[in-house]
């Protein structure tokens, strides 16, 4: 079996090498070349298929927002949750860590370039799907669903960080190459669309018991994320039912246990991503790892540790104090396995957001008292005090953002979409003097509109 494994996806390496065939220096203008296989080859077995759907979330693993480094370092030196004492670096984090913006960032780039080059490759796995006329109903809903999950979430983290963007859905060149930019609100409009049709493609069964794909709750929290971004009444209601829906699933248990929250195991789990090779340790456990020196790339800022206050179990767990010559550094320490990991993958969405984000549109709605328990849950767990009445509605508000950073700093850019969505983003002035009102979003990089013209006017700034 393991022989027969091995062939299909060197098989199917061999296929989507050209099916996937991405230009270095056009990753939304992408053309297919001339002697591609078919992939009516590829997307009317449903082992093929899979596998296609599986090299999707290889790539999302390697490089791209929702890989467990790049949005996590990017938008944590951009905001105040990490320091960078890389003074010769030339990748583009020393100037977003010191706010000194410009469209011809190299990581400002990378960023765009590698999530449009998984939008095209889910764009490919959904018309390979939509094309097929062998699959059945339930595996073409399956595979689409998460193919469409994918792209919706990729698009999201792109108009948040960038604003106006191309959205393109299809693998056509000729019309990517010219596609214009989609406004903001337009955009955020599309994505809620798209998310709707995903949850009524696929289930909340878990078809691997790793919850290494996602299901439907994973796209009713995005929806619902997607909801709290366009900041309106009526759109915290919705995301107020759909977040009270993934609480009240069997599916999930809240984790107790502060050292145990990434555990590959726990129920508290929605979704997670898998090391590519058996052992290899998640991304988070290296990229912030440093020992016996001073850092000399990334390490928690002295305003995040400062953030913690006495007793919060999250500090004793989640960071490691590094002293070196009477100075101290912290370290994050989220994920402990470096080498022979068997406990580990990498959490991208988990029941502590959703509890989190379901107090934020209950206090949106004046419902305090009823927003306060969600809220004390992990507060409660990492030891603290829990919030009681009376409380106003500004400083609970202020007290879920507080009670976000300290959970969830270092995964995914938690900080950055947060102080977004309540509007907070000029706080950074605080401890980013260099911060100005135009860095709410990034510039689009100056290589793609050079490439298509349709994507000017550039952001306001830069």
């Amino acid at each position: 079996m393991k022989t027969y494994i091995n062939t299909i996806t060197y098989i199917l390496f061999l296929i989507l090498l050209q099916y996937f065939f991405v230009s270095c220096e056009k990753m939304i203008d992408v053309d297919l070349p001339q002697n591609q296989i078919p992939s009516e080859q590829v997307f009317e077995d449903v082992q093929t298929a899979d596998a296609a759907l599986a090299a999707l979330y290889s790539g999302l693993w390697d490089n791209s927002p929702l890989a467990g480094d790049q949005t996590g370092k990017l938008l944590g030196t951009y905001t105040d949750d990490l320091s960078y004492y890389a003074t010769t670096s030339t990748n583009g984090i020393l100037d977003l860590y010191q706010n000194n913006h410009t469209d011809s960032n190299a990581a400002v780039y990378a960023y765009w370039a590698s999530a449009y080059q998984k939008i095209y490759m889910a764009n490919a796995v959904i018309e390979g799907i939509e094309q097929s006329v062998s699959l059945s109903t339930a595996d073409r809903n399956r595979l689409k669903g998460e193919a469409l999950l994918i792209r919706t979430m990729l698009f999201f983290y792109l108009q948040q960080i960038y604003g106006d963007i191309p959205m393109p859905t299809t693998t056509d060149y000729n019309i990517n190459k010219v596609l214009p930019k989609t406004s903001s609100n337009e955009a955020l409009t599309k994505i809620e669309a798209d998310l709707n049709i995903v949850i009524n493609l696929i289930s909340d069964y878990y078809h691997n018991p790793e919850r290494i794909f996602p299901n439907k709750k994973v796209a009713e929290l995005m929806l619902a994320k997607v909801y709290m971004a366009q900041n309106t009444p009526a759109k915290w209601v919705e995301a107020e039912i759909l977040l009270k829906n993934i609480i009240q699933s069997p599916l999930y248990t809240f984790q107790n246990d502060v050292t145990k929250v990434f555990t590959k195991t726990g129920t508290h789990i929605l979704w997670q991503l898998k090391p590519k090779n058996p052992g290899d340790a998640v991304k988070e456990a290296s990229i912030y790892y440093f020992t016996g020196a001073a850092p000399s790339s990334f390490a928690l800022s002295q305003d995040l540790v400062n953030a913690f206050p006495a007793g919060d179990l999250r500090k004793q767990s989640w960071m490691t104090p590094i002293t070196v010559g009477g100075n101290i550094w912290y370290r994050a320490e989220k994920y402990k396995n470096r080498s022979n990991n068997t406990t580990e993958y990498s959490v991208v969405f988990r029941l502590e957001e959703v509890y989190l984000l379901l107090a934020e549109a209950l206090a949106q709605q004046d419902k305090l008292t009823e927003a306060l328990p969600y809220l004390n849950k992990t507060k409660q767990r990492a030891g603290l005090v829990a919030i009681t009445n009376p409380v106003s509605k500004e400083n609970l508000l202020s007290e879920i953002l507080s009670e976000n950073r300290k959970e969830f700093f270092t995964e995914f850019g938690h900080r950055f979409f947060d102080l977004k969505r309540l509007n907070k983003l000029q706080t950074l002035q605080a401890t980013k003097p260099n911060w100005k009102e135009f860095h709410r979003i990034f510039p689009i990089p100056q290589k793609e509109i050079l490439l298509n013209a349709n994507l000017n006017p550039q952001n306001a700034g830069y």
